[in-house]
């Protein structure tokens, strides 16, 4: 009996120490000891199942971020391979110059934009507008364009600059995966909207950064 009254003590002086501990601990960090134990913020929106492990610690500038690529199970979706290339909205891509009323709008009617859901041209007939694809190492796109020479399983993926284009892309075979196929419509709203979930804000954010 003794012996049992002695560990019942030991136990609870160890509960009681490691209350202490977390309790000092917070006062002097300031940091929630449950942000220690549990590091990894909750599965984000959009039914996607998150994926966590080493290879979604990146490096950026020193610092780990988290990778979409590598943050969703993205086998869940169906996928295709496609031949990306990158445009712009100056002469170089569409005939037209700064000056030019239509300059910069897409065929859906939205401004281009590069985002985490950037506007891209697809063949209409494969991806309607609207239509929503995960591509790896560019990021959301959404269906807003066509080209006369965007036929078949081909993409061109919306860059601001001719530079962009050629550091960031250049021309490549990639497996996209379609996340919501579009019923032949986007607005500015839709496309802001998809921009501004609370819950995608921490990989806005890093791409956001990336640019300045």
């Amino acid at each position: 009996m003794n012996g049992f009254r002695q560990f019942v003590r030991r136990t609870a002086m160890t509960l009681l120490f490691l209350a202490a501990l977390f309790a000092t601990f917070e006062s002097v960090s300031g940091v929630d000891a449950k942000t220690v134990l549990h590091p990894f913020p909750s599965a984000l929106s959009m039914d996607h199942q998150p994926v966590w492990g080493m290879k979604e610690l990146a490096k950026n500038g020193g610092r780990s971020v988290l990778r979409l690529e590598d943050h969703f199970d993205w086998s869940k979706y169906p996928s295709v391979e496609v031949v990306a290339t990158g445009y712009t909205a100056g002469i170089e891509s569409t005939g037209k110059t700064p000056d030019h009323p239509e300059y910069g709008i897409t065929y859906s009617g939205v401004r281009v934009k590069r985002d985490l859901y950037s506007t891209i041209a697809a063949d209409l007939s494969i991806f309607p507008i609207g239509t929503i694809l995960f591509i790896p190492g560019y990021g959301f796109g959404v269906v807003a364009d066509k080209g006369g020479a965007i036929k078949g399983h081909r993409l061109d993926l919306y860059y601001e600059t001719v530079e962009d284009v050629y550091k960031y892309w250049g021309k490549r075979k990639v497996q996209v995966y379609i996340i919501q196929k579009g019923d032949g419509k986007l607005s500015e709203e839709e496309l802001k909207r998809l921009n501004e979930d609370e819950t995608m804000q921490v990989f806005r954010q890093q791409y956001l950064e990336s640019k300045s």
